[in-house]
């Protein structure tokens, strides 16, 4: 069953029944799989593991129907008899939150695990610092959430307006605030990947300790590429593998993303080296990339490929497994449409349509690549996203798109907008998202006269 249910999911004619709860048993099956099979009996799930059983009852709260997720009010009593039999198309289906340009409080990102959750995404990558913000208290090295969470100003649309917000902002979060998360995220089954970005994007980490830096500076308070960068002595590297300890600490998973990307005339050691200590301590690093430019990476290594699709098809022939997120596709602040209406607009125009038209699978690939293709993630870039209600406009319903497309079969239903204004749509009113809606955005939605830089 995908997502959004198309009409074939329910082989009994579309007979009701009444809802009686569930039983669930184990089987053989791929990961993440299961079989739901409900009657007037009640419910059963057959899933291979507990993420199957996970998906399973995603997939019962969209056949009960848009009430079903409301925090309370009267529950629904009835259910289509049925039988599906479904599994994910990919292992890795993520959504990168960018939370260093704007901070969400820790409420707001529960609530997106929440949200990855329902859309049987299995990976929230947290880009936890920038050249605007550090967010994760190091214990060892306090200015970093002292000094580096702060910043005086914010630039207010595209950085050639000139123009600025005019009020501070900041904010981290504690290692027991992010290992609460990690926990939530846990039993929901997923995956929470922790960034912290080197050898660029670093100003906030510079700021706090200038020894670090190259050319010192404080918080940054633009957006872009900055060209001041970390510096490649062995005790900035010392200092890393510090940080670094601490965040593996705080996030027990796998996978420790170490960014990698944007960082002019850096010679590239100080991402190995993090990148071998990430390895040695049992971890696999995850970068942009720009990684691959850096030189030999440690067996393991884990490539983001954002830049277009050549970097990951590179990077899987090298021997090393690859998520795609080409910004073209899958940046989802960029613009919606060339209305005038779009807030602050932004990059190329990636509409709903464009999002589940993509195929996360790359021409030109043979199957013979030494390296795998893990899956993709969807990014969510903040510089122009202040608020949680910005970050919703953004994401969704685009979102729900790819969700669709990482978990179903390659071949695309023309029902899909449809399917999604009538199933979909009254779950996210219903769960409270303010998504944009399909015909355009609300008025307090939009942001006359503040500039963006289409292309």
């Amino acid at each position: 069953m995908n997502l959004l249910p198309r009409p074939v999911s329910c082989v009994d004619g579309g007979r009701l029944c009444e809802y009686r709860g569930w039983e669930t048993v184990l089987v053989d099956g791929p990961p993440g799989g299961y079989r739901l099979l409900s009657s007037d009996d009640g419910v059963l799930i057959e899933a291979h593991d507990a993420a199957g059983e996970m998906n399973a009852l995603q997939t019962l709260r969209q056949l009960l129907g848009a009430q079903a997720f409301r925090a309370a009010g009267e529950r629904p009593s009835v259910i289509p008899a049925c039988e599906i039999v479904d599994h994910p198309r990919f292992a890795w289906r993520g959504v990168m939150l960018d939370v260093a340009r704007h901070f969400l409080p820790k409420r707001e990102v529960l609530r997106y695990v929440e949200l990855l959750s329902v859309h049987k995404l299995n990976v929230l990558h947290l880009h936890l610092t920038d050249d605007q913000g550090w967010r994760f208290e190091v214990k060892r090295y306090p200015k970093l959430t002292e000094v580096g969470a702060w910043r005086e100003d914010s630039r207010f649309g595209d950085r050639r307006s000139g123009g600025m917000a005019g009020r501070p902002h900041g904010g981290f979060y504690t290692q027991d605030d992010l290992r609460e998360v990690v926990e939530y995220a846990r039993a929901r089954h997923v995956v929470v990947i922790p960034e912290i970005d080197i050898p660029g994007h670093s100003q906030a980490a510079i700021a706090a300790y200038p020894e670090l830096g190259l050319h010192g500076g404080g918080v940054w308070t633009d957006w872009g590429i900055n060209e001041r960068v970390l510096n490649t002595e062995e005790s900035t590297v010392d200092f890393f593998r510090t940080v670094f300890d601490e965040l593996m600490d705080v996030f027990p998973g796998e996978i420790i993303g170490l960014g990698g990307d944007e960082a002019p005339g850096h010679d590239g050691e100080l991402v190995r080296a993090i990148a071998r200590h990430i390895v040695r301590s049992g971890r696999r690093p995850y970068g942009w990339d720009e990684i691959l430019e850096s030189g030999p990476l440690p067996v393991g290594t884990i490539v983001a490929s954002w830049r277009g699709v050549e970097g990951g098809v590179t990077a899987m022939r090298e021997g090393h497994d690859v998520v795609m997120c080409p910004e073209q596709h899958v940046y989802l602040d960029y613009r919606q449409s060339d209305s005038p209406d779009e807030p602050i607009p932004v990059g190329t125009v990636t509409t709903l349509e464009d999002v589940y038209a993509w195929d996360p699978v790359p021409a030109g690939l043979t199957g013979e690549e030494p390296g795998r293709l893990l899956g993709a993630q969807a990014n969510i870039w903040t510089e122009h996203l202040d608020s949680a209600r910005r970050v919703d406009y953004a994401a969704f319903p685009r979102l729900a798109a790819f969700a669709e497309v990482m978990w179903s079969p390659a071949e695309k239903d023309p029902d899909f907008v449809a399917r999604l204004a009538e199933h979909h749509l009254p779950r996210l009113d219903a769960l409270g998202v303010e998504y944009r809606p399909l015909s355009g955005p609300h008025p307090w939605q939009r942001l006359p006269g503040v500039p963006g830089f289409p292309r």
